[in-house]
């Protein structure tokens, strides 16, 4: 899929946002990629995983595992694709951790798949899980890239969307400075005791 493409189905689903956005790693932009917009289109999801799962074509992946929320979707279809069990982590009093029963196993391969990534934050937690339990991290793959490539997590890693978005610190946010309204639709404020 084309850059250009990609940047379409994003419109036309709605889910290129402008405006004044907290994302979720804290920093603030004008720009907001609302994956699950995209991603409950199943022609969409099948063919964005496609690629995704592509690009680990010739690397031995045992499992899929994603960060819980946006992760999760595009996560769950990819290791569909590769035949792989899925798993997720997601937050609990604000650490990354699996629960429900989730395991990894010491030197089981693992592909990380991720919706966003601007600063890698979430998918750096999940790699510290990957690595505690021993298993080896064989890639990461994520829908949107933010950073165009500057966020380098793994080995092999594979973005369908490559582009670099301004992201502000808080401290400094011009979009604040105009007094724009802030929404904040990330799930990093989502919780679980």
């Amino acid at each position: 899929m084309s850059t250009p493409a990609i940047i379409d189905i994003f419109r036309s689903s709605g889910a290129l946002l402008e405006g004044h956005f907290k994302l979720t790693s804290g920093l603030h932009s004008n720009t907001y990629f609302q994956c699950a917009k995209v991603l409950q289109h199943p022609e969409y999801l099948t063919e964005i995983c496609r690629n995704i799962a592509s690009a680990f074509s010739d690397v031995t992946i045992d499992m899929v595992i994603s960060p819980a929320v946006g992760g999760i979707v595009v996560g769950t279809e990819t290791g569909r694709q590769l035949g792989v069990k899925t798993i997720f982590s997601e937050r609990k009093n604000g650490e990354m951790v699996l629960r429900r029963g989730f395991t990894l196993s010491p030197e089981e391969k693992v592909l990380i798949v991720e919706d966003v990534i601007t600063t890698g934050g979430s998918v750096a937690e999940v790699i510290d899980i990957v690595t505690k339990a021993g298993a080896i991290v064989a890639g990461v793959g994520s829908v949107v890239d933010r950073s165009n490539g500057k966020v380098t997590l793994a080995e092999k890693q594979f973005s369908l969307l490559c582009l670099e978005v301004k992201n502000y610190d808080p401290d400094t946010c011009p979009l604040c400075a105009e007094n724009l309204p802030l929404d904040a639709p990330g799930s990093r404020s989502l919780t679980t005791s």
